[in-house]
């Protein structure tokens, strides 16, 4: 009882959710669910983490979630959000699926959420694009009481580069997912157990001049590229993001 209070004082009962697999078997359980009825799959769901931010303002095709002031390497992360139907759509024989124009790709660690814009021609593929800072790992509070009872399991308390993403469109179901930068050293060890197949992403390194200009940038950066697929909805409720307390902007 002592230790869950200690848990509770340090507002680390979700963290212990995540680094005992809970969350992790949810997403499985669910995956079992969906197998079972034959459905339809897009891009993998995986755990949401606790710093989504409610309410945050949209951004029509473009959004930039830094501030300026974090010494951080920048990171141009941008794709598309597209459904699970083919041939419907004048694009490249190697993008599957139709782009959805109407789509918001938030990302829950950050405030700003992207919405392509149906009205501009080139965002209406649902193609989206985020200016921030390259995310680093990093690993539980040493001190807590989540790390305490790793440490008596024998295990880590660490993640690896990710983002984290809502990804809506109407008619469509809604995906809760992150992704994983490829070469990060806990990439298939997350102590939360939310690195999945078809949820890596490869970081690269962007040195030529015009694309930097093009990108209003000031010099060389990474640039992440991932595209989402959403499934078709089967009811109302699917359409909406679970509830859970989060934090408000």
């Amino acid at each position: 009882m002592n230790y869950l209070h200690a848990l509770g004082g340090r507002q680390e009962a979700a963290l212990l959710a995540a680094g005992l697999g809970l969350e992790h078997f949810l997403d499985l359980r669910q995956d079992a669910i969906d197998a079972a009825a034959r459905r339809e799959t897009g891009t993998p769901r995986t755990i949401e983490g606790p710093l989504y931010v409610a309410n945050a303002p949209l951004a029509d095709g473009h959004a930039r979630m830094d501030d300026g002031a974090d010494p951080g390497e920048v990171m141009w992360l941008h794709g598309q959000v597209k459904d699970t139907e083919a041939g419907r759509w004048p694009t490249p024989s190697s993008i599957s699926g139709t782009p959805i124009p109407s789509a918001i790709t938030p990302s829950s660690t950050e405030p700003e959420r992207i919405q392509p814009a149906p009205s501009d021609p080139y965002r209406a593929d649902g193609r989206y694009s985020v200016r921030s800072i390259l995310p680093s790992g990093y690993g539980c509070p040493p001190d807590g009481p989540t790390q305490k009872l790793l440490d008596q399991l024998g295990r880590h308390g660490n993640r690896p580069a990710h983002i984290h993403f809502f990804v809506s469109a109407p008619g469509h179901k809604h995906l809760t997912s992150q992704i994983n930068l490829s070469g990060d050293k806990y990439l298939w060890d997350d102590f939360a157990f939310a690195t999945r197949d078809g949820l890596i992403a490869d970081p690269i390194k962007v040195t030529d001049r015009e694309t930097i200009e093009q990108r209003d940038l000031e010099g060389e950066h990474t640039e992440v590229c991932f595209d989402f697929t959403l499934c078709k909805a089967l009811s109302a409720d699917e359409e909406q993001r679970g509830a859970r307390l989060r934090a408000k902007a």
